[in-house]
């Protein structure tokens, strides 16, 4: 891009040969409100790009993101799937990074389903068709975003997400095929989301509570929810490992909401390599008097639409704010169509009735963490040492969660 009009540095060389109009020169290099009402329609993208024009324009650029506080997603769904090339969410995580997104992420948090993430297989009549793995499609993704963004991805047989543009719009079930999503959280004032990652050792299963206090998870009073999910838990050993990290900080006041997933993908805040194979823990803690959780778990005996919505109306009944709120999922693969007599999206469905504008996220897994539980700024339903291991951890059961952000500021 030109440098227009030295942004005030009027010894910026000869311009005489330049077609731009001088008054919108000036303008551009001079007028700090102009600037900045023009650099709210850029992506923050553009904006990181332009800040580097001048002083005037870096200040503008500053300002401009710090009023795109509020939680973004990408979302890919079996419309966009077909490419050979590359997983349909690595393609949309780029076209909307550099055409929509106006916040600049801080954490993000992606899903993906491992069927064709982590190994697409070669087609019949392609040569150029190849296997893909899942450290190249997450590789792809961490690059699409800023060197200090905390990114952390997984795997799963299946994907919850609410399609891009609306929270209004329906949320959907996709247990099988190609998906994905991406949660961008931009720096949110009074509130830290701090990955996590425990990965088992079997000479060492000792966890050191400084290891836990580093990420929040222990001497934190502001912490309020923990999403926590196992990876590769069909190796021996690896559920129990799950339970015991989660034991450690089970008994706090605070959501727990998660399950096993197939593998971490990504975790750019760990210093070294990961290992595809190894099995631990992963997750992310939030913390701040602002935020207000709740979950519910739909049991095996919510089986059809009536003891779904039930439930709903519990997670309801909690009175958590709408608005600048976010719904997950958390289900097991038995559940979903099959489950429900051929029916499809019936757990979705129940979510979008009874909030109509908050985006809905998840999972199909291998396993289900949480329990009913409310955490708000004035008390705490059934408190987690009231809670035994037996009833966070499920099978064929769903766990519905909302967090709510607070307003931004």
């Amino acid at each position: 891009m030109e440098v227009v009009g030295g942004c005030g540095d009027h010894g910026g060389g000869d311009r005489r040969g330049s077609s731009a109009d001088p008054q919108s020169t000036f303008v551009l290099g001079n007028l700090a409100e102009v600037v900045e009402r023009v650099l709210t329609f850029l992506p923050a993208k553009a904006l990181l790009r332009v800040a580097g024009v001048c002083r005037l324009w870096r200040e503008c650029v500053r300002r401009v993101l710090r009023t795109h506080r509020s939680v973004t997603w990408i979302s890919a769904g079996l419309a966009d799937a077909g490419h050979l090339e590359e997983h349909c969410l690595v393609r949309v995580v780029a076209e909307e990074l550099e055409q929509n997104v106006h916040i600049l992420p801080q954490t993000v948090l992606y899903m993906a389903d491992s069927e064709t993430f982590i190994n697409l297989e070669e087609c019949r009549g392609h040569k150029r068709a190849r296997k893909r793995t899942t450290m190249e499609a997450a590789f792809a993704l961490e690059k699409l975003f800023p060197k200090q963004c905390q990114v952390l991805g997984i795997v799963t047989p299946g994907i919850v997400v609410t399609p891009m543009g609306s929270g209004n719009n329906r949320p959907q079930e996709i247990e099988i095929g190609e998906s994905g999503f991406a949660l961008l959280f931009p720096q949110i004032e009074g509130i830290k989301i701090q990955p996590f990652h425990f990965i088992k050792d079997p000479k060492n299963l000792t966890l050191e509570r400084h290891q836990l206090t580093e990420v929040g998870l222990l001497d934190n009073p502001e912490l309020r929810v923990v999403l926590v999910f196992g990876y590769n838990c069909c190796k021996v050993g690896a559920s129990n490992y799950l339970q015991r990290v989660v034991s450690t900080f089970s008994d706090m006041n605070v959501i727990l909401a998660g399950g096993q997933v197939d593998n971490l993908a990504s975790l750019t805040s760990d210093k070294h390599p990961l290992d595809i194979d190894a099995t631990g823990v992963v997750g992310l803690s939030f913390s701040g008097h602002r935020i207000q959780s709740a979950t519910v778990l739909l049991n095996e005996d919510v089986n059809d639409e009536k003891t779904v919505e039930a439930a709903m109306q519990r997670l309801k009944a909690a009175n958590i704010p709408e608005r600048h709120t976010i719904g997950f999922m958390f289900a097991c693969v038995g559940r979903g169509f099959q489950y429900y007599r051929a029916k499809g999206n019936v757990e979705a469905d129940a979510f979008r009735k009874f909030f109509p504008s908050v985006p809905l996220f998840g999972f199909f897994g291998n396993g289900e963490i949480g329990c009913d539980r409310i955490v708000t700024g004035n008390f705490i339903l059934k408190k987690c040492n009231e809670v035994k291991d037996d009833d966070l951890f499920h099978s064929y059961t769903t766990i519905m969660a909302l967090i709510h952000l607070g307003s931004p500021k």
